[in-house]
């Protein structure tokens, strides 16, 4: 599995390193709330998790809000909310 770090940069802006790789990431605290999650920096670090279990690292978008995901894997809000059941 890849390693996966998720940094706070204050409000909903979150920077990830994967193996070598940055992303910037926005995630709002309700939007955690709403799928479930302790909080939003958990919400990035499972999202990635789960871009990560279908897609290789480079496919992944630099700079993105959390709910695009959506737009390329439809199932993501319901694997999101199923890990904090």
């Amino acid at each position: 599995m890849a390693s996966i770090q998720v940094r706070s940069e204050g409000g909903p802006a979150f920077s990830v390193q994967v193996d070598g790789r940055s992303f910037a990431v926005t995630a709002a605290e309700a939007l955690a709330a709403e799928l479930g999650a302790t909080d939003a920096a958990a919400l990035v670090r499972a999202s990635f998790e789960f871009l990560l279990e279908r897609e290789p690292v480079g496919s992944i978008l630099p700079r993105f809000d959390l709910p695009v995901i959506a737009r390329y894997f439809p199932g993501w809000r319901e694997e999101m909310r199923r890990r904090w059941r």
